[in-house]
């Protein structure tokens, strides 16, 4: 039984566990009728082939509201295009696929490129925006979920759940944020949200003193997750990180643009495991690493927007705050997992701990070297500023692929 507990800050949809999946989709299929509904996948090719992305599609195949399905495809050569296009051929939803790596996309991104307007480097956040401009070149829809492809405790309840609050017409939300409790094969996982997000946004409350933002951003249940939905509106405006703090960055985008009372989280899954990344201890372009040290940039950079001015020193001090903040999270966690009879290992814990405390240094030597790095893609509304037939030429090509290949 889900709790009902309200921070006060942003509205908690909780699950209550009382109400079939079949009563809310009936719901969502009369809101459909008034309020078209798409979904947004953003997908490696490799995950055609791997344990979860199947069973998603198997799942998705079922949902009998949604009006448009966006599938982003990274990372694939034109015959492995070819097979994603059968493989998502199976959906009995109206859905198209964005080859990223095909050459007519990437000779709208050189377009964008010749005015610095263009995503900075590949990956997530690149792969979602342009999913996002191809739904607001469509405009079919007008309200859209986002989640991954390697949910591999995936089923159609999550998307339900997470799409309802911006769906029903009744409700006036923006914005919903997912979230669940990452235990899965005995243990408790979601390091990074546990051992680096929430400890450093206390211990940046110690450093610099109670601040809005702070509190708003430790008010969400699990700030990293992935999955997400908006009002279609929403999308035009929103500029997004193209690196691992896409998340922590569409949370700051959401508190910039929107009053509290326009943005919700939601219950959308009692169990939940996905791909996880290996720590990659001493490489820093990749693994857990990577992603701590592009999260830590991101809330520092959302802090200097705030009036917060950073040095070495204020940085030693945040370092050495969230290190113990940390170590006594571990202990918290350790209890958590003792009660619950879940295996959990001290010593990787603090590990962990050690490695994030060392990313913080090393996040904020690289906000100190590169005050002009821009970690926003622009918004879609800038570069039709810009280029006002972007997005039809985005359709057309789109389109040209499929029709060629399909």
């Amino acid at each position: 039984m889900g709790d009902f507990h309200q921070n006060g800050t942003v509205t908690t949809l909780h699950n209550l566990r009382q109400r079939p999946l079949e009563s809310m989709e009936q719901d969502l299929i009369g809101f459909a009728n008034t309020r078209p509904l798409g979904l947004l996948l953003p997908s490696l090719y490799s995950e055609l082939h791997g344990e979860a992305l199947p069973k998603i599609l198997k799942e998705i195949c079922k949902v009998p509201y949604l009006e448009k399905v966006v599938i982003g495809l990274d990372r694939a050569n034109e015959s492995e295009f070819k097979n994603a296009l059968d493989f998502f051929s199976i959906l009995p939803q109206d859905h198209t696929l964005l080859w990223n790596d095909g050459p007519r996309l990437r000779r709208l991104d050189k377009q964008l490129a010749s005015a610095n307007l263009s995503p900075k480097e590949p990956g997530k956040g690149r792969n979602v925006w342009y999913c996002m401009g191809y739904m607001l070149a469509e405009e079919k829809v007008q309200a859209v979920a986002l989640h991954d492809c390697d949910i591999t405790t995936y089923n159609r309840e999550l998307l339900a759940r997470l799409i309802y609050p911006v769906a029903n017409p009744n409700f006036k939300y923006k914005f919903c944020k997912g979230f669940y409790a990452r235990v899965a094969g005995g243990k408790i996982n979601g390091r990074v949200s546990r051992l680096l997000v929430t400890p450093l946004l206390r211990a940046l409350e110690k450093t610099f003193g109670q601040m809005d933002y702070l509190t708003y951003m430790d008010s969400f249940r699990y700030p990293l997750a992935g999955e997400f939905s908006f009002q279609a509106d929403v999308l035009e405006d929103l500029r997004i990180p193209s690196d691992w703090g896409l998340e922590i960055g569409v949370l700051s985008e959401m508190y910039r643009n929107y009053s509290r009372r326009r943005l919700c989280q939601s219950d959308i899954a009692d169990v939940y495991d996905h791909k996880h990344q290996k720590l990659s201890v001493g490489n820093d372009s990749e693994g857990l690493s990577r992603m701590s040290i592009d999260i830590t940039k991101a809330l520092f950079r959302k802090l200097a927007t705030q009036g917060i001015t950073f040095n070495s020193g204020s940085f030693r001090s945040i370092k050495a705050t969230y290190y113990r903040i940390a170590l006594d999270f571990v202990e918290t966690f350790q209890n958590d997992a003792i009660m619950n009879g879940l295996t959990f290992d001290v010593h990787s814990e603090e590990k962990t701990v050690e490695l994030f405390a060392e990313n913080i240094m090393k996040a904020g030597q690289t906000f100190l070297d590169r005050p002009m790095e821009r970690p926003f893609i622009p918004s879609w509304s800038r570069v039709l500023s810009a280029f006002p037939n972007f997005l039809k030429e985005l359709k057309h090509a789109v389109n040209e692929d499929i029709k060629e290949f399909g």
